[in-house]
């Protein structure tokens, strides 16, 4: 029984050993197999070929899109010079999606595998995905529509829903403003809504000055006229306007001055007015006057 035991480790021993050394075989003859290596070498070199095309013609795109976005450039998309930035980096990450994917399409084609049912499960997937995120999807819609009916810019400055300021980045999901104090506030775009655009037309600047009832109205509004002759602002177009008295009370007499100025500049324009007719009523020795909160609109 010991003997038979003994000889029945040493068969199990040798067709282990034989099993190992045919996979041992196998291995070495598969990496003798020159026909193997220059079939890999021909897989690999259009490989390389593939991505190296992909990377060029990502580059003459790019560049044909900068062409036709250029500001100087005649052919250029007929887009407002303050949207071109947003459109040509949307374009151009489109066109780097769509490169990409069609060289991920390329390789996998360069390992025999069969691209129909993968991209008919791909189908199915991104159906089932579209349905579970209808919001991701109005999302994207929506940003699409703000970018190409020019609802708004990157740089614009905007209010939309309780939040207003300077707009940083439009994608195609979310939006990005940052307000006067530095905060960046991240919006969904399909949130967007109700948007109000300082940044389009022209603005008025309106500023009250507040008189006292016994002073002479017509001295002050002489004050006023000269003050509004001489001023020069580079965000002031045209000569601010004295429109006349605004409201009487039995204290005071406001007067209503406006300045068309450029977009969203109006509160800039507004402080220096302010300050040029202080000046003016102490020299005047009018030391009465009273700036009132002024109302500011876009004109247009």
């Amino acid at each position: 029984m010991k003997g038979s035991s003994h000889w029945g480790w040493t068969l199990a021993e040798n067709a282990d050993i034989g099993l190992w050394q045919e996979f041992m075989d196998s291995i070495w003859n598969t990496l003798n197999d020159t026909a193997m290596w220059m079939a890999a070498l021909k897989v690999l070199l259009r490989i390389v070929a593939i991505l190296i095309m992909s990377r060029i013609v990502r580059i003459v795109v790019n560049r044909i899109i900068d062409q036709f976005t250029s500001v100087r450039s005649p052919k250029r998309i007929k887009v407002r010079t303050r949207r071109v930035q947003t459109v040509g980096k949307l374009l151009k990450n489109t066109a780097g999606y769509v490169i990409n994917f069609i060289v991920i399409l390329l390789i996998l084609g360069e390992f025999n595998i069969t691209l129909g049912p993968l991209l008919a499960g791909a189908g199915v997937v991104g159906l089932a995905i579209g349905f579970g995120a209808q919001s991701l999807v109005k999302d994207v819609i929506t940003g699409f529509f703000i970018i190409f009916e020019d609802h708004f810019s990157v740089g614009d400055v905007i209010e939309t829903g309780k939040f207003k300021g300077t707009v940083e980045m439009i994608g195609l999901r979310s939006t990005k403003i940052r307000n006067w104090t530095g905060e960046i506030h991240i919006i969904p775009n399909g949130s967007i809504v109700d948007v109000t655009n300082y940044s389009v037309n022209e603005s008025l600047a309106v500023v009250d000055v507040s008189v006292a009832a016994t002073d002479s109205v017509e001295e002050a509004m002489e004050t006023v006229r000269g003050v509004l002759q001489r001023f020069e602002d580079a965000n002031v177009v045209g000569t601010p306007e004295l429109l006349g008295i605004q409201t009487i009370s039995a204290s005071d007499v406001v007067l209503r001055m406006t300045a068309v100025c450029k977009p969203n500049t109006q509160a800039a324009v507004s402080r220096r007015l302010n300050a040029e007719i202080k000046k003016a009523f102490e020299n005047a020795g009018n030391p009465r006057y009273v700036s009132r909160e002024a109302n500011e609109r876009v004109v247009g």
